[in-house]
């Protein structure tokens, strides 16, 4: 799931990539996955969920790949590399700040509230939905588009891994659902960020990315 979903927009890009339909639509989908990276991230800590913060890094992760797929249209690969590079460590530090919420909750053994947990994780599966069938028609394009498609198609399972916790939480009294599906999606982002990062330094070695003399 994260390594889908975090992985930079290829180069390989069909007519229909710079297309204006195809620009509108990765401006709904970044302003969808922008606004609930926010409303989980606030969310998360509202509630003390360490499952809704790791979720929005889904959310995060999907809009910066959006956000790169919109910027690097026609632009060289250093551009696209850096790009990625910086959301790959933006990623990271996002990942390692739920890993240290995880640890906080475990430790502390917190009880994070089942209701926001599934209020949220439901608001969260249909931005998802909605941004799938924004996306549907272009699921047959260039691999970055079909790589858009799949990653929120997966994203779907982040949702449904939230919704459970939430039930877990509910049904145990206990903050530990929460706790081990928030470790899981958090070492998926990690190991995002981590291919994120070295794609994106192997890419700014490569001789297409170095400005000639």
């Amino acid at each position: 799931m994260a390594d889908c979903c975090c992985a930079p927009p290829p180069l390989n890009l069909d007519p229909h990539r710079g297309s204006s339909s195809y620009r509108r639509v990765l401006w709904v989908v970044l302003i969808i996955n922008t606004v609930m990276f926010l409303v989980e991230i606030g969310a998360g800590v509202a509630a003390g969920s360490a499952s809704l913060q790791a979720d929005a890094l889904d959310f995060l992760g999907d809009a910066a790949n959006y956000a790169i797929s919109l910027i690097v249209v026609g632009m060289a690969l250093r551009y696209r590399a850096t790009a990625a590079l910086a959301k790959g460590a933006t990623m990271g530090l996002f990942g390692l700040w739920v890993i240290a919420t995880v640890i906080w909750h475990a430790l502390h053994g917190t009880l994070p509230s089942a209701v926001a947990m599934g209020t949220v994780g439901i608001a969260a599966l249909a931005a998802n939905a909605a941004s799938f069938a924004v996306l549907w028609r272009y699921r047959e394009g260039d691999a970055n588009m079909r790589s858009a498609w799949i990653c929120t198609r997966n994203d779907v399972l982040g949702n449904l891994a939230v919704l459970l916790a939430a039930l877990g939480v509910f049904g145990t009294g206990t903050g530990w659902p929460d706790v081990i599906v928030a470790a899981i999606m958090a070492a998926l982002a990690l190991q995002g960020a981590v291919t994120v990062v070295r794609h994106a330094l192997n890419e700014l070695r490569e001789p297409a990315a170095v400005p000639a003399e």
